[in-house]
């Protein structure tokens, strides 16, 4: 088995630590279960998983109950995962030779997160930083976390690859009160972040992300035109996602021609059929169906997305809308067909 310890943090878990802990079962992994303050089960049922399980004292850092789990692993080489995020694959051979050639570099897992949108089920995907050799990273920041190189000898610039891990994330699907809920701790948290630490494009993202949650939009747009005014990196993905945030925060907010003021950094973002497929909805919403046709399809054509759905069906279909409120009705049937067994596109092919 690979010397690898899969260290969670939990707190309330019990309807997630068995999934979670069952799917890692195979593997063989260590699993290393530090509960910040369990009052059901979750404790409970992680002892038929695992002997290591250890109590934090919970002090609103995310990042100090996880630096506190790898610290009680017994192998160096860590996958750090939520109690709601289930392993869907990982291939053990890569992994192993990645560990072999990547030993002081940060393997980036996929996340694919499920969540509803219009009543149905969607899902986006995310690579994050998530397996490291403790001798060379910790983590930082109090919610949000991120892992970081380490200091003296041990640090040198965060070099990345991409883990053979998938993780199924289910944590968006809880009830609208409990989501709430969560982006309001959120908020607190990196609000006091941003008071102690200054100024961060990433706090501001993170601070976006969770105003966008609760749908205010006001206070979303102003945290993400703070962090987009402050010196990013584009090829970062969080500045990538941070900028198509805004794109759907701006026509929410119906400020659609403020919107097209996008067209400024196309070059820069439009690598991954989510920006395409965005600029896409800016077009449509300005009345320039031409050229949102054009950007539909051209998303349609790209391998490279985060929101499942923008490089296929969902954009098909938004063409299909377009010509077939342009009175082009065999346009928008082929666009239909295209969208496979979408049910939005099966109604209107219906219709038609």
């Amino acid at each position: 088995m690979i010397p690898i310890s899969v260290c969670i943090i939990a707190r309330n878990e019990e309807q997630h630590i068995q999934e979670c802990c069952e799917r890692l079962v195979p593997y063989g992994f260590e699993i290393v279960l530090v509960d910040t303050g369990s009052v059901d089960r979750t404790v409970e049922l992680a002892r038929n998983y695992t002997k290591c399980i250890y109590h934090f004292d919970w002090c609103d850092d995310f990042s100090a109950a996880k630096n506190y789990a790898m610290s009680k692993a017994s192998h160096d080489w860590i996958l750090s995962l939520d109690c709601d995020e289930y392993l869907e694959h990982l291939d053990a051979d890569l992994l192993r030779k990645y560990m072999m050639q990547y030993p002081r570099h940060a393997g980036r897992i996929l996340i694919r997160n499920r969540f509803t949108e219009n009543g149905e089920t969607a899902y986006e995907q995310v690579r994050v930083s998530r397996f490291v050799n403790r001798r060379y990273f910790h983590f930082e920041g109090a919610v949000h976390e991120q892992l970081v190189p380490g200091t003296g000898s041990d640090a040198e610039p965060k070099h990345v690859y991409h883990a053979p891990v998938t993780v199924l994330h289910v944590g968006y699907n809880g009830s609208p009160d409990e989501m709430r809920k969560k982006a309001l701790r959120n908020i607190t948290l990196l609000e006091k972040e941003l008071r102690t630490q200054g100024d961060d494009p990433y706090l501001y993202f993170q601070l976006g992300q969770s105003y966008r949650k609760l749908q205010d939009y006001e206070k979303a747009c102003a945290c993400f035109d703070a962090g987009l005014a402050m010196e990013v990196d584009p090829a970062m993905d969080y500045v990538q996602t941070m900028v198509e945030s805004y794109g759907y925060t701006l026509l929410d907010l119906k400020r659609n021609q403020d919107a097209l003021n996008l067209l400024g950094v196309y070059e820069e973002f439009s690598g991954r059929a989510d920006f395409v497929f965005l600029m896409g909805l800016i077009y449509m919403n300005n009345g320039l169906f031409h050229e949102a046709v054009q950007e539909f399809q051209k998303a349609a054509t790209m391998e490279e997305f985060s929101v499942e759905g923008v490089n296929s069906y969902k954009a098909h279909y938004n063409a299909g809308v377009i010509y077939e409120c342009t009175g082009h009705l065999r346009e928008a049937r082929e666009a239909y067909l295209k969208c496979g067994a979408y049910e939005a596109a099966r109604a209107r092919l219906h219709k038609l």
